[in-house]
């Protein structure tokens, strides 16, 4: 295309220019249209009600309406800082998702990997299929799998009582719950998860490894100097949006996981605001403390992404 083509082009009406694109691109456009309008309804329309934590809300009123709160407007942030039982559900979110963290991540990739150096299609389709079942089970169903399996009579604790162990209380004992709520998250995500890497496998060059092979290195120093390194972005971008979840627990688990015996250790602040906001109709202070947590969230993301630009070339921005 000449260069006054292009100048001609540039002049036209920017109405005109979209109307174009528009019919040129309308099926792309009509594939994006139901995921923008999820996000916009359910994502950004929402987003105004965080005005929530600096008013003094009343239902009757609704939240435009709400006088804002004393001292400024912080009265509820000022409470959230100053409340210690605050702090204590902030440390327990941060020691679950952390050590959730460090075992949940690596798990799917070990695994991508491990189905990788198998040679039968048949078994690694069977394999994945086993391990992408319990994705689709509900959140109800693996905790009562969880509650007929440990309780006092469950399999667990009779197969302990032949050894000559227990019974041991795994629902009610606070230094079990973290290990099998995020054993219950390994089993459940670690199929689903494991996708993503496998799909950044399949990508990688196969002539790599015939060179690497001809070279004389084995399955183990190609993992090393050739799968790693190929799928290092993605972990790298996985990597940076799991920690913008870190404070984000699957309150509906815990919730269903947490009695009076655990709860010192399983109160997290999804389920502090659960409390708040909808057993107590204290909204403007669990908003308060949501807008805290997003906050947070935000922080560990920008952290992450700007180690990762400094330590490699891979970023989200």
């Amino acid at each position: 295309m000449s260069n006054e083509s292009v100048q001609i082009r540039n002049r036209r009406p920017l109405a005109q220019r979209f109307i174009r694109a528009l019919n040129r691109d309308k099926y792309l456009y009509l594939i994006m249209l139901l995921p923008a309008v999820y996000y916009i309804l359910f994502c950004y329309y929402p987003m105004y009600g965080v005005t929530l934590a600096f008013k003094q809300y009343k239902p009757k009123l609704g939240i435009l309406g709400s006088p804002w709160a004393s001292q400024n407007g912080m009265k509820y942030v000022l409470q959230v800082v100053n409340d210690p039982y605050f702090w204590t559900v902030f440390k327990n979110t941060i020691v679950l998702n952390l050590t959730n963290l460090v075992i949940s991540f690596p798990a799917p990739i070990i695994l991508a990997l491990l189905l990788n150096e198998v040679a039968s299609s048949k078994y690694k389709r069977i394999v994945q299929t086993i391990t992408y079942l319990p994705h689709f089970l509900s959140t109800v169903v693996v905790v009562g799998m969880m509650t007929s399996m440990f309780n006092s009579t469950g399999i667990v604790n009779e197969l302990l009582g032949k050894l000559g162990i227990g019974p041991i209380a795994f629902l009610n004992d606070a230094q079990y719950f973290r290990p099998m709520y995020i054993g219950s998250n390994v089993w459940q995500g670690i199929g689903w998860d494991s996708i993503i890497f496998l799909s950044a496998l399949a990508g990688l060059d196969m002539e790599l490894y015939e060179a690497a092979r001809i070279d004389g290195a084995g399955r183990w120093k190609q993992t090393i100097h050739i799968t790693l390194p190929g799928i290092l972005p993605t972990i790298i971008i996985m990597l940076i949006l799991a920690m913008g979840r870190i404070l984000n627990v699957s309150y509906q688990k815990i919730l269903l996981m947490m009695t009076g015996s655990n709860q010192s250790v399983s109160d997290v602040i999804s389920t502090y605001v659960y409390r708040r906001g909808i057993t107590k109709a204290d909204f403007s202070y669990a908003t308060a403390v949501n807008l805290f947590q997003s906050l947070v969230s935000l922080v560990f993301v920008a952290a992450t992404n700007w180690i990762s630009r400094k330590t490699s070339e891979t970023s989200l921005w």
